[in-house]
């Protein structure tokens, strides 16, 4: 397990090198000069040319990237922000626990409510109960995320006046945002979640579990819902991961000074460090939770982690559902 671990911590080096490389490109060749935005339209050529000397914006491309990466290598510094001159490295710091929880939150809503309706969609097929479910999915997918906060923030905080619209600061300023995000987010999972259990459902070994007379309960959570938990737990962490970038247009609704707010308000203003420096941490944190889900593989299933020591199968995986090992 540790020499897997190693392996894919290196692995995520070439992925972050290459998110730099073409985020700094992609700035580089757009269009405005950062010192003269921050300059204003009445400064003088000598004026914005002492300030891009001071930035090293009149340095080559390949100059200014290798200095970028010897920064963060060296000192984890990610430059210094242009409009407030504060350091890129702090100001991210400063706005990341609430992304965490934010997405966190998120995941975890659309967890409970994916899963539990994915469960019931697929134990009650072609009822009432799983076209219902199968109805919400797809307004879920299809619902836009800033439409859902604008609606939720109408009610509950505009008519009903029972949610503050906006801000981060207490458990009740995080109701409505958490909601939206993981509202959303939930479609995919039950969708996975139905998908994944009918599958499982239809195996042998549940229906010799129901022969041996165990109850209806104990054969879904503990034989049928374990076994499918592995693409369900795929979804998860691809939804941890792009709630921490996707979350711009929620953070940007509810007033949350979080890293999406900042990097909206960062590309307004043509500051470069600072949007180079969220996209990094935000890939750093995406590399991460797949880490961390590719390692809860094992705990979910003996066969991977058997897989992971070096054990050898004498059946496939295919062949054998992990709780009969």
């Amino acid at each position: 397990m540790a020499k897997y671990i190693f392996k894919r911590i290196l692995m995520m080096i070439p992925v972050l090198l290459a998110v730099s490389f073409v985020v700094f490109t992609l700035l580089y060749i757009t269009p405005g000069n950062p010192a003269e935005y921050m300059l204003g339209v009445e400064a003088t050529d000598e004026t914005v040319a002492q300030l891009e000397e001071e930035l090293g914006l009149d340095q080559p491309f390949f100059v200014r990237y290798f200095n970028y990466l010897k920064g963060i290598v060296t000192e984890f510094d990610f430059g210094i922000s242009y409009t407030t001159r504060r350091s890129v490295s702090v100001e991210l710091i400063d706005r990341l626990p609430n992304t965490i929880i934010l997405a966190a939150l998120g995941v975890l809503v659309s967890a409970v409510v994916g899963i539990t309706a994915g469960i019931i969609a697929a134990t009650k097929q072609y009822t009432i109960f799983d076209n219902l479910a199968t109805v919400v999915a797809l307004t879920g997918v299809s619902m836009p995320t800033f439409w859902l906060g604008l609606m939720l923030m109408i009610l509950f905080s505009l008519n009903l006046k029972w949610l503050p619209p906006s801000g981060f600061d207490t458990p009740l300023h995080w109701i409505l945002p958490v909601c939206t995000i993981g509202l959303c987010s939930s479609a995919n999972i039950m969708r996975q979640t139905r998908s994944a259990m009918l599958e499982v459902i239809r195996q042998d070994y549940i229906t010799t579990a129901r022969a041996k007379g165990q109850s209806e309960r104990v054969i879904i959570i503990k034989h049928a819902l374990k076994n499918a938990m592995i693409p369900v737990l795929t979804v998860l962490g691809l939804s941890f991961g792009s709630l921490l970038g996707g979350a711009i247009m929620v953070e940007s609704i509810f007033s949350i000074p979080g890293l999406g707010k900042l990097m909206l308000d960062a590309l307004t203003a043509k500051n470069y460090p600072m949007v180079q420096g969220g996209v990094l941490l935000i890939a750093l944190c995406f590399a991460v939770v797949n880490l961390l889900v590719d390692i809860l593989y094992a705990f979910v299933d003996p066969r991977i982690r058997s897989q992971y020591s070096g054990g050898k199968k004498k059946k496939t995986a295919q062949e054998v559902p992990y709780d009969e090992e």
